[in-house]
């Protein structure tokens, strides 16, 4: 077993464990609900493109600690930035998100608590997705003034019509774990008395005992069909902050109160 603990923050750090065949990439911040900053993003996308790199791993899962999944990124973080500053963070974001998307090995998210924001996008950047009951999935941007790049748009409508991803980003809602599941963002729905990460390294076996050349088929031909995937990372990432309504948003969320947004244009 080898396992690669990176600190990146004080509070925070991400580990990785190689063992039986297995990459288990694991968040940590859990006062914060396992939110992520810029640092954390960066080291998750290297940690990333480095499992390929080892010949045994044949499957990768994606947990949070302490019953988390991730809450996205750290929006006090955000407060501190300059609109340029928030556009790079998420140029990174979804630099890292392509790197899980892209690899070419099955990769599962274990989704034990909120899956928000980018760490919504990032579950859903996984080819499977187990939940237990506390799971919570949504993207409530409208109260920060983000402007959803065009590739986390696509990876939610491709798996919910366009109806229901509009009105996840109109009202700001989350979804629990069943309507997760009724909706399909959630493969696997385990009831309260299942242990996810049991469950998880379960399936994980069952699917390390199928042809690696049919599993990286597959992967391939869904690859060619989605022109998410085979989109350069930084497409559509130009800008996905408004240069008014988002320091006003994040400034409101750490305030902790209402965001005073005002009609323009």
């Amino acid at each position: 077993m080898r396992i690669t603990i990176s600190r990146v923050e004080t509070d925070g750090k991400i580990t990785l464990q190689e063992s039986g065949g297995m990459a288990i990439v694991t968040i940590h911040r859990p006062h914060l609900k396992n939110a992520m900053s810029s640092n954390m993003w960066r080291e998750l996308g290297e940690i990333g493109k480095r499992i390929p790199q080892n010949p045994k791993t044949r499957i990768v899962i994606v947990r949070g600690s302490k019953g988390q999944f991730t809450a996205g990124s750290d929006l006090k973080e955000f407060n501190q930035m300059t609109v340029e500053e928030a556009n790079e963070a998420f140029r990174l974001m979804e630099e890292t998100i392509s790197t899980f998307e892209k690899m070419p090995l099955p990769t599962i998210a274990a989704i034990s608590g909120p899956a928000l924001g980018a760490g919504f996008v990032l579950s859903l950047a996984c080819d499977l997705r187990v939940g237990t009951s506390k799971a919570k999935m949504g993207i409530p941007v409208g109260r920060l003034g983000i402007t959803l790049p065009q590739v986390f748009v696509r990876r939610i409508e491709s798996l919910i019509d366009r109806g229901r991803m509009l009105d996840l980003v109109y009202t700001g809602r989350l979804l629990n774990a069943v309507e997760s599941y009724q909706l399909g963002l959630i493969n696997y729905m385990l009831s309260d008395d299942e242990d996810i990460d049991h469950y998880v390294i379960g399936l994980a076996k069952k699917i390390m005992g199928q042809s690696p050349a049919s599993l990286l088929a597959v992967k391939r031909s869904v690859a060619y069909s989605n022109p998410i995937i085979s989109l350069p990372w930084d497409t559509g990432v130009t800008r996905c902050v408004d240069p008014v309504d988002f320091p006003e948003g994040v400034r409101a969320f750490v305030e902790k109160r209402k965001p005073n947004f005002k009609r323009r244009g």
